[in-house]
C-alpha cells in the first residue's frame, strides 16, 4: 500500500469498513482511503453495489463523492488494482453462494467447475436474483429486520484469493453534514445551497438509474472550496442501479429491499410495499426541513445530535416515514417551530414550505420527481426572497 498510497489517521469506522485520511504517494494529493474486509459474502455484496455506483457516476457531477481507484488486497502487502468495469469472479460468486469463495494451495477454486461454464451460470443466476418487482407484486405485511440486495456483476478475469477491497475516493475535509453544519452558527444562504446542490446530485443519480436508499445527512460530505462548500452524496452500498428507466420513468421501476435509516426511511419503505425512486424524494424532504429549520434529535442510546424532522409521540421520537404509514392522514406542520430564537435562520418561506409538504407526501405518486425537483426548489426559494 505504502507504495501508491501514504495512509496518515483513520478518520471514521462504521460496521462494514474503516476509512483514513491519506496521500498519493507520487503527487502527494490528499485522499480518503476505504478499507473493506472481506469475510463475509454480505458485506462483499455490500462493496460491490458502493463500487459499481460510483464506478457508474464517473467524476461528472461536482456533488457525487469522487473515485479514484479501487484495489482488491490479494496478500498481506500485495495490491492489485481493478480494471474499470471489472470486477474480480471470486467476489461475484461470493455474492452468489452466500460464503466466501477461496482458493486451494494448487489454485483450484472448491467445487469449481471451468471458468466459462462458472461464468454462464453466474449470469443467470444473477438475473434471477434481482431485487426488482412487478407494480403488480403482492405485498408483504412486514418489512425485514436487514436489507438483502442482488445486483448484477461481470467478470473475465482469473480467480483470486483476496481478503480486503481498498476504495481511494476524494477528501473531503469538511466532514459530514451534520458536522458542518451543527458547528457554525446558522447561515440562510449556506442553508439554500444544501438544498439547491443534494437536489442536483440526486437528480444526477436517477437520471443514471442509481437508487441511493439511505440518503441522511451522515451520507453528505462536505469539501471546502474557495468559493464556498461543496456538498456531495457518499455511501452506496445500500444503492441500487436500474438496468434502465422503464419507459422513461424511475418511478415505475419497483425495489423491494427494506433498507435505510429510521429517521430517513419513507412510509412506503416502513410498510414493506414495494418503492420506487421516489423514496429517495422522502428521505431528502426529511433532510432538507431538518436543515433550513436547524431541527435536531438524538437517537436513543447516542449523544451525538443528528439533523432530522420526525413527529413527536408522548415522549417518543417518531420518524416521519413510520407516523405517516401508521396514519396517511397525518397533518404535517412546515415550520414546525412556533418559538423561534434569534440564533436560529428565518422559517422557510410559502412556497418552500409547499414543496417540503410535496417531498414528504405519504403517497409516492405525490412527490416531485428528483428532475423536477431541481428547478422546484430554484424557483421555490427564489419566490420566497421576493
Amino acid at each position: 500500500m505504502e507504495e501508491l498510497y501514504t495512509l496518515e489517521k483513520e478518520v471514521g469506522r462504521g460496521s462494514y469498513g474503516v476509512v483514513f485520511e491519506g496521500h498519493i504517494a507520487k503527487t502527494g494529493q490528499r485522499v480518503a482511503v476505504k478499507r473493506l474486509s472481506c469475510k463475509n459474502a454480505e458485506c462483499i455484496e455490500l462493496y460491490l453495489q458502493e463500487l459499481w455506483a460510483m464506478r457508474a457516476t464517473a467524476q461528472n457531477h461536482a456533488n457525487i463523492i469522487v473515485l479514484h481507484s479501487c484495489l482488491l488486497q490479494t496478500g498481506r502487502r500485495s495490491l492489485k488494482p481493478l480494471k474499470k468495469g471489472k470486477l474480480p469472479l471470486h467476489l461475484v460468486e461470493s455474492v452468489l453462494k452466500g460464503t466466501v469463495v477461496g482458493t486451494l494451495p494448487h489454485g483450484q477454486e472448491t467445487g469449481s467447475r471451468s471458468n466459462s461454464g462458472r461464468r454462464a451460470e453466474s449470469e443467470s443466476r444473477l438475473q434471477d436474483r434481482t431485487n426488482t418487482l412487478p407494480s403488480n407484486a403482492s405485498t408483504p405485511q412486514k418489512p425485514p429486520n436487514r436489507p438483502r440486495k442482488r445486483s448484477s456483476w461481470r467478470e473475465d478475469e482469473q480467480p483470486l484469493s483476496y481478503s480486503a477491497l481498498w476504495l481511494v475516493m476524494e477528501y473531503c475535509d469538511g466532514g459530514d453534514l451534520n458536522h458542518y453544519l451543527l458547528s457554525r452558527p446558522p447561515d440562510a444562504q449556506r442553508n439554500h445551497d444544501v438544498v439547491q446542490q443534494l437536489s442536483s446530485a440526486v437528480a444526477f443519480l436517477h437520471h443514471l438509474g442509481i437508487i441511493h436508499r439511505d440518503l441522511k445527512p451522515d451520507n453528505v460530505l462536505v469539501s471546502i472550496k474557495p468559493n464556498g462548500p461543496v456538498f456531495k452524496v457518499a455511501d452506496f452500498g445500500l444503492s441500487k442501479m436500474s438496468e434502465g428507466m422503464l419507459d422513461g420513468d424511475m418511478t415505475m421501476k419497483h425495489f423491494s429491499s427494506t433498507c435505510g435509516s429510521d429517521f430517513y426511511m419513507a412510509p412506503e419503505v416502513w410498510g414493506g410495499l414495494p418503492y420506487s425512486a421516489q423514496a429517495d424524494i422522502f428521505s431528502l424532504g426529511v433532510m432538507f426541513w431538518a436543515v433550513l429549520e436547524r431541527i435536531t434529535f438524538l437517537e436513543e442510546g447516542t449523544t451525538q445530535e443528528q439533523l432530522g424532522a420526525y413527529v413527536c409521540k408522548g415522549r417518543r421520537l417518531m420518524p416521519l416515514g413510520e407516523a405517516l404509514w401508521e396514519n396517511a392522514d397525518l397533518q404535517l406542520c412546515i415550520p414546525i417551530k412556533s418559538k423561534r430564537a434569534t440564533p436560529l435562520p428565518p422559517p422557510p418561506g410559502p412556497a418552500t414550505c409547499a414543496l417540503l409538504l410535496h417531498m414528504l407526501a405519504s403517497d409516492p405518486d405525490w412527490r416531485p420527481p428528483a428532475d423536477q425537483l431541481e428547478s422546484d426548489i430554484r424557483a421555490a426559494l427564489r419566490e420566497d426572497s421576493c
